[in-house]
């Protein structure tokens, strides 16, 4: 199951008396363990019950006498084994390994004592990666006790972005979440971060847009941008010069500006493909994420521009971006600036 799944299920008190908990993104899996570690510790005295294990210092007899322990003051309690990686292709190994006669493997122990756990401990192994033959991942496979923390496609960022902005009572149009992917990259934790702070701004019921991500996540004003989009529209680019001189940060390099940019390139594409739909000005901004009153500033700068214009744009800040990171000896500023003028070239 994935983790949002796991989540729901723990949160509908429904707990398993063992999880596997396998992948790479970090962030999901200590989602998936922080909601379990709670919900245990609900009907208990917290801190009694729980305790964290690591394969490797911790030997899996040491696992398995604490899992089969029963709880004090509680109906439940918890444990975690944190690195399942060590014991992945190992034979017994750890402080209080038998050294008398040899054991089955440790996961091949932990998928026995699966099959019948202790009712009243939630054992949760942890593991990075693990090989999918072992005995213990089909079990838990088969089971239904398998958690899989895995990287989100990029694709699917806007979407986890939408999901979470509402869980915390606040709402993000698709492709301002597009935007904040763009700026924050695919890293969950920073996503998160920056969702939780973003939230909290526009409170409860409230929106989080172009505006409030400019405010928090990058110091570039938005009306600034479009001021930029609409002299790169004219080809003043003596303009489109100025202001960028005025918002270029040497800091990042310009990479969150070019991905304003492009941002703002695809509300126009958007806006404009909803308008040739015949969708009015303010159900054309909608469709393109923007709210209704930014109508009149999209069509105007649609005055100045074609569909091909746009898509050429989108190219330009592409090879831009690329540059940017790490694929021209040239200068940031000069990047910037060859940007800005091919912005500006006509057709």
């Amino acid at each position: 199951m994935t983790p949002d799944e796991a989540i729901r299920e723990i949160e509908s008190q429904t707990l398993r008396p063992v999880y596997l908990v396998v992948g790479q993104e970090r962030h999901l899996a200590e989602r998936v363990v922080r909601s379990l570690r709670e919900h245990v510790q609900r009907s208990g005295v917290a801190g009694l019950n729980d305790d964290t294990m690591t394969a490797g210092p911790d030997s899996v007899d040491s696992v398995l006498a604490a899992a089969r322990t029963l709880p004090m003051l509680a109906p439940r309690r918890f444990l975690l084994v944190r690195d399942l990686d060590k014991w992945d292709g190992e034979k017994e190994s750890g402080k209080a390994a038998s050294k008398k006669a040899p054991k089955e493997p440790p996961l091949d122990r932990l998928a026995s004592y699966a099959e019948d756990p202790n009712p009243s401990t939630v054992l949760v192994l942890w593991a990075t990666k693990l090989d999918k033959r072992r005995r213990l991942y089909t079990a838990a496979k088969k089971a239904g006790y398998l958690v899989t923390a895995e990287p989100l496609d990029r694709r699917e960022l806007p979407e986890f972005i939408q999901r979470q902005v509402e869980v915390r009572g606040a709402r993000i149009a698709r492709n301002d979440a597009q935007l904040l992917v763009d700026l924050s990259g695919p890293d969950l934790a920073v996503l998160t971060d920056a969702i939780e702070r973003l939230s909290l701004y526009v409170g409860a019921g409230g929106t989080i847009d172009g505006k409030a991500i400019s405010e928090l996540v990058v110091r570039i004003r938005t009306d600034t941008v479009w001021e930029l989009v609409s002299a790169v529209g004219r080809r003043d680019a003596g303009r489109a010069l100025a202001v960028l001189a005025d918002v270029y940060d040497p800091s990042d390099r310009g990479l969150k500006l070019v991905s304003v940019l492009a941002w703002a390139t695809r509300q126009l594409v958007r806006f404009d493909a909803a308008r040739k739909q015949g969708l009015d000005s303010g159900e054309a901004a909608k469709a393109a994420g923007a709210p209704p009153f930014k109508a009149r500033d999209l069509e105007e700068q649609l005055r100045q521009l074609t569909a091909e214009h746009l898509s050429r744009w989108l190219q330009v800040l592409a090879a831009a971006d690329l540059d940017l990171k790490g694929g021209t000896r040239r200068p940031p500023e000069a990047v910037m600036e060859r940007m800005v003028l091919d912005l500006c070239l006509p057709g």
